[in-house]
């Protein structure tokens, strides 16, 4: 009996030890970490222990990888100062699937349903689902503009209001606005978020003089506690959107509402706007992000290498890394045709293959300016039809395939924002997105769509033309 009574008590012993040890941890870490990484990834580790060794269970591979990659210096210091040991702790994924993944490879109907709706911006704030901290590459091209985004998601109004982001087309500025925004709902789920290109707030804005409903505009951006406006260099010369927006912004700063904006250029470049407004932006914080360096190159493909349907080895990804240097959105286009040649061919990938499937990129000493009229011109043409029917409302099928094609092309040969794109064929930015990534899904499925395309994109490179479709 004294027995089984000493070997209980010794249990509980080590029962207590073992819980004080995992509080110590969690205290210790909590202490060495922001707020926003704290709640976002590090709080959502569970313990489980093997012996006297701590393993930490994450929800997903990605959130494994990322604590491990970006957290995980301070994740040892905690562990050898509450488990007195030289070691690191053991990672591993929880077996309980979480209620999001990241965005998966295409490869069936219900991955397709799924990127779709990632891809999708939701009704109430139009966030674009799948540009979230998480996914966003840092280097030292845009580490003090996401530091940034970060401060100001984390206590939004608190500090950097406005935060003014800017820079060249195709290097996440998009990516980190909508990120603020749902980095800031998961710190409070009742914060009134809306993100809006400048498009969209002056298509509203006319809409609401039509309908005579200003009092609604008003509300609409106005009663927001974070607006997240991309691309304002749209507004220039356009005095009547300028003149309300000079309001909403004086409203929402008045308010200690957070505003993150956009631009192509820092504002003083942004010529034809007003001095009062100008200032404005420069209120707050003013950062820019510049093209990625090779090592943010690397990273960026490798973690988008990740969902690939087949290995991409290291050297093709330097390749890629050394052949597109100034544009996120080139990048990450030259490894989406790698990879669906890949996938279409049932073959893995080597250097060989990416030198011969990019041949088009690799630099000339004369680059051909495209336009997107070049680009609309060249693919109706190959399709068989004529400009007005890709820029009319028809949604008959091949004519819907060439239009998606044709605004693919636009987004991955252009430095042309979203909403850009879709002035030229008179669709919102939303449409172009939905058509960019269904292209993309198609490219690892159907091989004519991929040599059509492939073909469109070197003969635009050199800028020549295509016969019409036979």
């Amino acid at each position: 009996m004294d027995n089984v009574a000493t070997e209980r008590k010794g249990l509980l012993t080590q029962t207590q030890r073992t819980s004080d040890r995992w509080t110590e941890f969690r205290e210790t870490l909590r202490a060495g970490v922001s707020k926003g990484n704290w709640e976002t990834w590090l709080s959502r580790l569970e313990a489980d222990h093997d012996g006297d060794t701590l393993v930490l269970i994450a929800p997903t591979e990605f959130h494994l990888r990322w604590v491990r990659d970006k957290h995980g210096e301070v994740v040892d210091a905690a562990y050898r100062s509450a488990y007195s040991s030289e070691r690191s702790p053991l990672y591993r994924v929880s077996e309980v699937a979480p209620p999001e993944q990241p965005l998966p490879v295409e490869t069936n109907s219900s991955t397709v349903e799924k990127a779709e709706e990632l891809s999708t911006p939701t009704k109430a704030t139009n966030l674009i689902s799948r540009y979230r901290f998480e996914s966003f590459v840092v280097g030292q091209s845009n580490r003090f503009a996401w530091a940034a985004a970060m401060a100001v998601a984390e206590q939004p109004g608190a500090h950097y209001n406005p935060l003014f982001i800017y820079g060249a087309a195709g290097l996440g500025k998009t990516h980190l606005l909508n990120a603020v925004g749902h980095e800031a709902l998961e710190m409070d789920s009742t914060s009134v978020v809306r993100y809006v290109s400048s498009e969209n707030f002056l298509n509203d804005f006319i809409d609401s003089i039509r309908r005579k409903r200003p009092d609604a505009f008003k509300h609409r951006y106005r009663g927001v506690d974070i607006l997240l406006l991309d691309d304002v260099q749209f507004f220039e010369g356009k005095e009547q959107i300028l003149e309300e927006f000079f309001h909403t912004f004086n409203s929402l700063y008045e308010s200690g509402k957070q505003m993150v904006i956009s631009s192509d250029r820092h504002p003083r470049n942004l010529s034809t706007l007003e001095d009062r407004l100008r200032s404005r932006f420069e209120w707050g914080l003013l950062t820019d992000v510049q093209p990625p360096d090779v090592e943010t190159r690397l990273a960026i493909l490798k973690s988008n290498a990740e969902f690939a349907p087949r290995p991409v080895p290291l050297e093709v990804l330097e390749y890629i890394a050394g052949l597109v240097s100034d544009n996120i959105r080139e990048l990450e286009g030259a490894l989406t045709r790698v990879t669906a040649w890949s996938a279409l061919n049932r073959q893995d990938i080597d250097l060989e293959t990416a030198e011969r499937v990019l041949q088009d990129i690799v630099a000339t000493d004369e680059p051909v300016p495209l336009g997107p009229e070049m680009i609309i011109r060249t693919t109706a043409q190959a399709f068989g039809f004529s400009v007005e029917d890709v820029l009319s409302s028809s949604r008959r099928q091949p004519l819907v395939l060439c239009r998606q094609i044709s605004m693919y092309l636009c987004r991955q040969l252009t430095d042309l924002s979203l909403p850009k794109i879709g002035e030229h064929f008179n669709r919102d930015h939303t449409t172009v997105l939905h058509s960019v990534e269904k292209v993309k899904r198609i490219l690892r499925s159907d091989r004519a769509v991929f040599d059509r395309v492939n073909q469109l994109t070197q003969e635009l490179r050199k800028g020549g033309g295509l016969s019409p479709a036979s």
